[in-house]
């Protein structure tokens, strides 16, 4: 996934490489610095957030699903945004975190990282260690009044019970945009 600024100079990617993988194991094992490379495909559009667009933004990150996500907390970062900014990261371990150093330096001026530890957490843990729920949501994310802008990305089986229980909470649901990977289900 596209990690980068959106400002023409450079593109940034992401790679969670997967044994079984039909890509990752090819660029996380086999391609080089100063390979060639040919990237075709989707054009954004629908998944991006702008600075002028404003908030405040919600932005709800399960484990590699945080990318497209940090593209948008580096925009804000690189704009010098203060626009209030919450991401709900769910990851397996404090060792799965992606970018966490990263998110702990852009921390503050309206950046507020919350990380919820599913499988297992540090000792002396005080954060969330479950799934993303509903409580969650409400407890970290601004209130439906706010009209907050929601970007939800990860696994399928994590964007849609997130996605629908943020409507269920109040959400608008032209407002929750979602953006998913694996297997659809059924």
């Amino acid at each position: 996934s596209i990690a980068s600024v959106p400002d023409g100079t450079r593109v940034e990617l992401t790679v969670e490489r997967l044994e079984d993988g039909e890509v990752s194991p090819y660029l996380a094992g086999e391609l080089r610095p100063g390979d060639r490379i040919e990237l075709r495909g989707p054009v954004g559009g629908w998944f991006v957030w702008e600075p002028a667009q404003g908030g405040p933004l919600l932005l709800v990150a399960g484990g590699s699903g945080v990318v497209p996500l940090m593209a948008m907390i580096r925009t804000r970062a690189a704009a010098g945004s203060d626009v209030d900014t919450r991401l709900l990261f769910s990851s397996r371990s404090w060792e799965d975190v992606i970018y966490r150093e990263e998110l702990e330096r852009l921390g503050g001026d309206g950046l507020t990282v919350v990380h919820t530890l599913t499988r297992s957490q540090p000792p002396g843990w005080t954060g969330y260690a479950r799934r993303v729920d509903p409580e969650m949501l409400a407890e970290v994310g601004p209130s439906p009044a706010e009209l907050p802008r929601v970007y939800v990305c990860g696994p399928t089986p994590f964007v849609e019970p997130v996605a629908e229980a943020l409507v269920q909470l109040g959400h608008e649901p032209a407002r929750v945009k979602t953006e998913r990977f694996g297997p659809t289900g059924g």
